[in-house]
């Protein structure tokens, strides 16, 4: 094997540090782990009949490319009801990572700015990486708030698109209605795509989602029933957007995905009415169980979202307060994956009630150093 053959971008891609989370828990023995986003609830039984259903049925094919009618129709008369935009369009993706892939290669020429806050989901650097794009970060300690005015302050002739994630991850914080409308306003001013990633809009603690497409018909969106349905390895996800953008989107898919798997579509056909309040329910009261013992002790910004929490590290740094959890068994994750400071770590929440309460405990102690 060649380095040579290796594309110069794959340098400025790194291995997922929450990957290298994933590795290290098989290594330790009954760890406790509070690092992974991954639901800690089992598919709606719904979903589990009709994918199995499908199997046996023989819906075991390619789908056209946009998603069956059972799912697209539904979905899109969802979107239609909401917003009340003639021009949006549902596209069925494998995985809301794979509608941001497609989104990003089809919107961003080499050379052009993506704006993201930081801290944010990792995969939004690299996937702007991969399109040829340039990662414009956006400051948003010690709140944490994605504001126009941040965004303002970075714009260039070359900024392509900005991506918001609210609820978000790592910090769980839910843009206020007055954010997100000063944020879709900038954007449709400027001429500038906004992609919003609402993949946890199902896990708002405090108040009512609210997406930026509500301000601005030109909003990408996209969202998936990976965290909302305890469905991740089903790789189920969907966008809507201006229908230009959209059938782009899925010209791409073609020759990339061809299309979200088969199985999983009928699976998420089946689930779209499940009730998703008792899993809203149990992850706020979590989220209070962190909040309580955790204030006073760390520097804790209050998550209002999704299953996260993004605590400073009460000494050292966020790193280095990682590797003394892990000397006790207690798996969370450097801010610095998510962020250019490494002043912080991340916590999930998305664990059995004894699991978080006795990682919690040791938490209490490790801030006592």
């Amino acid at each position: 094997m060649h380095d040579a053959w290796i594309a110069e971008r794959m340098s400025r891609i790194d291995a997922s540090g929450i990957r290298k989370a994933f590795e290290l828990a098989r290594k330790l023995k009954d760890p406790i782990n509070l690092s992974i986003g991954l639901p800690d609830f089992q598919p709606p039984e719904a979903a589990l009949k009709a994918a199995a259903h499908a199997i046996a049925s023989g819906a075991n094919a390619y789908t056209v490319t946009q998603g069956i009618p059972e799912l697209v129709g539904p979905l899109q008369a969802r979107v239609d009801a909401e917003y009340g935009h003639p021009d949006r369009q549902v596209l069925i993706t494998a995985g809301s990572s794979g509608a941001l892939t497609l989104a990003l290669a089809c919107v961003v020429n080499p050379g052009e700015e993506v704006v993201l806050f930081d801290p944010g989901f990792t995969m939004y650097r690299h996937l702007t990486t991969l399109a040829g794009g340039a990662c414009v970060m956006v400051d948003t300690y010690p709140d944490f708030r994605p504001t126009a005015a941040r965004v303002e302050a970075v714009l260039s002739p070359r900024t392509k698109c900005v991506i918001v994630n609210s609820p978000g991850n790592p910090t769980g914080q839910v843009a206020t209605a007055t954010e997100l409308e000063d944020l879709a306003d900038l954007c449709r001013r400027r001429g500038i795509l906004l992609i919003s990633d609402e993949v946890y809009r199902s896990f708002c603690h405090d108040g009512p989602f609210v997406s930026p497409a509500r301000f601005n018909e030109d909003v990408l969106v996209v969202d998936g029933f990976s965290k909302s349905h305890g469905m991740t390895g089903w790789r189920l996800g969907f966008a809507h957007g201006p229908r230009r953008l959209i059938q782009e989107m899925a010209k791409l898919q073609q020759f990339t995905f061809i299309c979200a798997p088969s199985i999983a579509q009928h699976g998420g056909a089946a689930a779209l009415d499940h009730d998703l309040r008792p899993q809203a329910d149990a992850y706020r009261r979590k989220r209070d169980m962190v909040v309580e013992a955790l204030t006073g002790q760390y520097d804790l910004p209050r998550p209002e979202g999704a299953f996260y929490a993004f605590p400073r590290a009460p000494w050292g740094t966020g790193a280095e307060f990682t590797a003394k959890a892990i000397e006790h068994n207690l798996l969370v994750i450097p801010g610095g994956v998510f962020s250019a400071r490494d002043s912080h770590f991340r916590i999930s929440f998305a664990v059995a009630d004894e699991t978080l309460a006795r990682g919690l405990a040791l938490l209490r102690e490790l801030a006592q150093r």
